[in-house]
């Protein structure tokens, strides 16, 4: 009874493997006869020489063409300010008062030391006239004669002495009244009415800038530099440029570009340039930022969509067309900018056709179904 058992036990066995057997090799031929995977469509252009413009972007600072700091000239209490911050005042207004009390004393003091040596001087006078006579007449000697003369000459002095210290309180006295010495937008107020000002604060009261015109600083390397003053004596264009606000649109006046600095800074190893901009509307203000566009013509140039490079550890890469429908990557050197172009400096020829599209999915090798796009890269 247990061999009969046994012998069933064993055959089981051997039916369970071969079934696992048969389905195991069904899966193995099943999965090597899957279809192919569909060959990708790719879209191509052929590359053509062609003009083109680098474009090269800079930082840049807004300044207004002329911006004053405004600070006191006397010391004092803060007694009125007249203005608002960001408003626009004509040259001449008036913006802080100090008080003037003590100004106005000085004044006053000085005012009558004057007219005090004005009546000194005017007794010597008439002592002098009075001697010179009684000299004549042998009365007085020449000696009391030259000490009239000396006492009015010092008495005109004192006069003059006390004239420039009535000058000098009359403008301390005007330096109590703070007043715009140029036109322009005010800026920040830190100060408040009461507050002590000084000469010798660190922070102005406020600042006036003039933004009819303003100046984007920005600043290019020693060799950018040189490049620069070379091209520009072919390509008159690039004495002007654009500028990229902070919104990133950009800016609708064009500005002409100049040298700010004759020198190049040892520390950075750059030089500070400048852009001047018409700014009719204000929209450009002292303190802003943006970006300097600097173009540049180049002819016979090949241009690549930047949406066709594919950007790795920084290096470009483009997938070109070759025999048989496959792809190769082609590593390329970028010179510029020109739009939504990347123009080549090497790594690539005309007459090439280059992927511009699914360039997420190819790889090396890989087979493809061209499409070539209407109008070529270049022309």
């Amino acid at each position: 009874m247990k061999k009969h058992i046994h012998t069933y036990s064993v055959f089981k066995f051997l039916a369970l493997s071969s079934t696992f057997l048969g389905l195991s090799f069904s899966c193995s031929n099943q999965s090597q006869e899957a279809p192919p995977m569909e060959t990708v469509e790719v879209d191509f252009q052929e590359l053509r020489h062609d003009d083109a413009q680098i474009e090269k972007r800079y930082p840049g600072s807004v300044e207004g063409t002329v911006n004053v700091d405004i600070k006191a000239q006397v010391s004092g209490y803060l007694d009125e300010i007249f203005v608002q911050e960001g408003g626009y005042v004509q040259k001449g207004q008036s913006l802080f008062r100090i008080k003037a009390d003590v100004f106005n004393e000085q004044v006053n003091s000085s005012r009558a030391a004057y007219e005090a040596a004005v009546a000194a001087e005017q007794n010597a006078r008439i002592e002098l006239e009075k001697v010179k006579p009684l000299v004549q007449g042998k009365v007085y000697t020449e000696l009391q004669l030259e000490t009239a003369e000396a006492n009015y000459a010092a008495a005109k002095a004192q006069v003059s002495q006390a004239r420039a210290a009535l000058g000098s309180s009359e403008i301390n006295a005007d330096f109590s009244l703070i007043k715009a010495p140029v036109s322009g937008y005010i800026g920040r107020i830190p100060k408040r009415i009461g507050n002590l000002v000084t000469p010798n604060d660190a922070t102005p009261l406020t600042t006036l800038s003039e933004i009819n015109e303003v100046n984007v600083y920005f600043s290019l390397t020693e060799a950018d530099f040189i490049a620069f003053v070379k091209d520009r004596q072919s390509d008159q264009g690039m004495n002007t440029v654009q500028f990229v606000m902070a919104d990133g649109r950009v800016y609708e006046q064009n500005g002409r570009v100049e040298i700010a600095s004759g020198n190049i800074d040892r520390t950075t190893g750059s030089i500070a340039m400048k852009a001047t901009f018409p700014n009719p509307d204000k929209v450009l203000r002292a303190g802003g930022a943006g970006k300097i566009i600097l173009t540049k013509k180049v002819s016979e140039a090949l241009t690549v969509p930047m949406a066709s490079v594919r950007d790795i550890q920084d290096r470009f890469f483009v997938f070109a067309l070759a025999d048989s429908n496959k792809v190769v990557m082609k590593p390329i050197e970028i010179r510029g900018k020109a739009g939504n172009q990347y123009i080549v400096q090497s790594g690539v020829a005309q007459g090439e056709k280059i992927a511009l599209n699914r360039i997420d999915v190819l790889n090396e090798g890989m087979v493809v179904q061209p499409t070539m796009a209407q109008d070529s890269v270049g022309k």
